[in-house]
Formats: structure tokens, sequence, C-alpha cells
């Protein structure tokens, strides 16, 4: 934008309209507009471009008229006592320039608005990351994106369409128990479990989904203060209007720099929990939880007693092991294992993608024989398994 000289038509329109585009011109380029603000600010411009052209034409046909005698400061004089005496020729033009004065004033104002609003938007979430980071740091999202990332795409569709899922997904107060030997795909399939249900309720507020990867890698920073924990932070994130009781356990907290009892956490988990009109609870690998200080068999517990009393729908997978067999005998339970369709998916994926012509020549043959070799485990699996 440009600004005018020290003649005007008005000496207050000038100032005003001059102090208004010099703030503009110092305060907008240093603002992220988005485009119907950069819109309306090109209209704006636009606005006091026609207005300040129309504007110096007057003041040079003026100006032309008294150039021949005196100085400078008395022929503006001069120009200015004319435009006085001839209100017909700038009556509009002073209203034009008041009207662009308030477009200027009036967009400022919104954007200054606009940008209290993002700064107490910013503060507030910065209160609620630190609410949630203290109730545990832990985030599986980056393992979930890891996961399902190796997925090929297609595969995993013979658990997703089957009647047990479908029913599981459907109907509340479901439990789902797969079993599989290891490297049989169950921490994928558990990725695309999650990844199917954040999908279908990705608009739906009312649905609360929190998953669990356990790891015996991980086993310190899985006992099951931490294990329930992180479920109560990832359906308080999801449920932002009702934060209100996990903050409460924080301030409670904060200052003795003391951590919250097991019994506070279930209690604020179950509170947060009936917030949702369903609740999906998805724990992948049972058998990688820490055993010491019965902390799977007391997470089981908690777990199911979560579920009696608020209906959530529970997806676990494991290994073969007697003890947490036992804990879902009531329960629907499916065997995963590779299935022949997702392994050719995966080899002729492979294969395509492959520069060796030996390989894509006999295409069909290798995808039969591995098939048929690797005795349902995840293709990669068997692969590692083979080089070691």
């Amino acid at each position: 934008m440009r600004c005018l000289n020290k003649t005007s038509i008005s000496a207050d329109y000038y100032r005003s309209l001059s102090i208004v585009l010099q703030d503009a011109d110092f305060a907008f380029p240093k603002q992220e507009l988005n485009n119907d603000q950069k819109k309306d600010l090109e209209n704006i411009d636009k606005g006091c471009r026609i207005v300040l052209d129309e504007l110096q034409r007057i003041l040079d046909k003026y100006s032309e008229l008294d150039s021949e005698n005196g100085s400078v400061g008395k022929r503006i004089k001069r120009v200015w006592k004319r435009l006085k005496w001839e209100p017909e020729d700038i009556k509009e033009l002073r209203s034009r320039i008041g009207t662009n004065i308030g477009l200027l004033n009036a967009f400022n104002g919104r954007l200054t608005r606009d940008n209290v609003v993002k700064l107490v938007q910013h503060q507030e979430d910065q209160g609620r990351r630190t609410v949630l980071d203290w109730i545990t740091p832990i985030d599986y999202a980056p393992q979930q994106n890891d996961f399902i990332a190796r997925r090929q795409e297609g595969t995993g569709r013979w658990l997703l369409d089957s009647v047990k899922f479908q029913t599981w997904l459907e109907t509340n107060k479901q439990t789902l128990f797969c079993l599989g030997i290891p490297g049989a795909g169950k921490t994928i399939l558990t990725s695309i479990v999650i990844e199917e249900l954040t999908t279908r309720f990705s608009n739906d507020p009312t649905i609360g989904i929190a998953y669990i990867y356990c790891n015996f890698r991980r086993r310190d920073e899985q006992k099951i203060d931490d294990l329930l924990a992180n479920l109560l932070k990832q359906l308080a994130e999801c449920q932002p209007s009702q934060l209100g009781c996990v903050k409460d356990l924080y301030d409670q907290h904060k200052t003795k720099r003391t951590r919250p009892s097991l019994e506070e956490i279930l209690r604020t988990l179950q509170f947060v929990a009936a917030m949702y009109s369903r609740v999906f609870i998805i724990i992948d690998a049972l058998d990688e939880c820490q055993v010491s200080d019965s902390c799977r068999t007391r997470f089981l517990t908690e777990i199911f007693a979560f579920q009696a009393k608020c209906g959530a729908n529970i997806f676990a997978t494991s290994r073969s092991i007697p003890e947490i067999i036992t804990k879902f005998n009531d329960s629907t339970s499916i065997e995963i294992r590779a299935r022949d369709e997702d392994v050719r998916k995966y080899l002729d994926s492979h294969i395509s993608q492959s520069e060796s012509t030996i390989l894509k020549a006999h295409r069909e043959e290798i995808k039969t024989k591995i098939t048929k070799a690797v005795g349902g485990m995840y293709v990669p699996f068997y692969i590692a398994s083979i080089d070691h």
C-alpha cells in the first residue's frame, strides 16, 4: 500500500488515512492471513489506491492552475483554498476516503481480535497438553503410525469383514480375543483394527477409542498404573470439554509433587468414559505385559471391571498362554494367522517393485511356494526367521 505526502483533501482526513495506512503497512506483512483475510485486504487496498489516484488527479489539476506564481507552499495553500471553495469536486472523494479509513480500521480490529483468540487458544492448548503429559508422557500414536505404514494395502480384510468382528463392532460390552503364534502378524492386525475404528468414527466425538501396545522391552513404563493412566489420557484428550476432572486431579497433586493413586486413576477414567456413548479399548500383545507384582492379572481384572461399569468393547491379542486364555474364557475368540490371500498380496506387491526380471517371470510359482511355506506366519517375520 502507498501513503500520501503531506498535502491532502483535508488535513484531518489525510492524517487519519495516512496513520491507518502506515500502521497497516507495518503490521499486515507480519501477520499470517488466511485466504478470506487476504481477499478482504486486497479489496480494501484496491479501494484505497483508486481514491488516492483520484485525489492525486485533482491535486495535479489545481496545481497546474497555480504553477506560474509564488513558492510551492503558497501554491499548495491556493490549491487547498480552491478545493475548500469548490466542494462539489471533493465531497464524494472525502466520503470515499472516510469509508476506506473505516474499512481499514475495521479490518485491523478483526485481525487483532482473531490474534487474541488464537493466543488464548494456544495458551489453553498448552495448558491441556501440560495436564495430559502429567498423567503420562507415553504416547502410542507413533507406534500406531509405524505399524500401519507396514501394512500391505488390502490386507486384513478377512478379519474386518468377519462375522465375529462385525458383531463385536456393532454390539456394546463385547470382548474379541485374538490368539496367534509368534510372527503371525497380530500387531499389524491390531493397527488395522485401530485404523478402521478411528476412520469409521472420525466424525463422531461421542465414540472414545484408546489403545495400548504392550512390549516387554518397555515393561518398566508399563506397570498397571501406567497402562490405565494412558487409557485415561487418550480418552480425556479426545474429549476436551471433559478435561476438568483430570485438571482437578492435576491440581490436587502438582503442588505436592505426588502421583495419583490407582483408585484415583480408575475413578477419573470411569468418569471420562461415561461422557462417551461408546468406548473401544484395544490391547496388543498381552503376553508381553509385565507379570511381576501380578501386573498383568491386576490389569485384566481392572479392565474387565471397567467394561462391566462402562459397557466398553475390548479387543485384545496374545500368544497362547494358559493364564491369559483363562481370563477370556467367556469371550469371542479368533485365531490370528497369515491368510493366504494376504501373503499373496504382500508378495505380489514386492515382486512388482523389484527390478529382477527372474522374480517377475516366476511370480506365480514364487507366491504359491512361499504361501505354503510360511505356515501362518506374517511374511516379514518368516523371512527374518530364515535369516537368523
